[in-house]
């Protein structure tokens, strides 16, 4: 499996979780920025310690199984994680508060 295809996995659970939380509370505009300031910021972060901790080679891809789109050192695929916990979190928070607390 490439490391594209478990990203995808990866990202459809969070992306279904979105999709019920905006269809039952309709979140306002707010609450999208909030969310989308917060993704930025995760892959501000993610680009830049993946970048250190690979240049420290503290871990590999293979090769084979990337798509060979890279942002530095750091492969694109990497991005899917803080991408789904920015996605997943919120919409958990949707979801499960009080109405009025949303």
């Amino acid at each position: 499996m490439t490391y594209a295809a478990l990203a995808g996995c990866f990202l459809l659970p969070p992306l279904l979780v979105l999709a019920l939380a905006v269809h039952r509370r309709r979140p306002g505009a707010s609450w999208w920025i909030a969310t989308s300031a917060t993704i930025l910021g995760l892959l501000v972060l993610t680009t830049v310690f993946d970048n250190l901790m690979i240049a420290a080679d503290l871990f590999r891809f293979e090769p084979s199984l990337l798509l060979g789109v890279r942002i530095g050192l750091m492969p694109l695929e990497d991005l899917a994680w803080p991408i789904a916990a920015g996605l997943l979190l919120p919409a958990l928070h949707l979801l499960l508060a009080p109405a009025e607390d949303s």
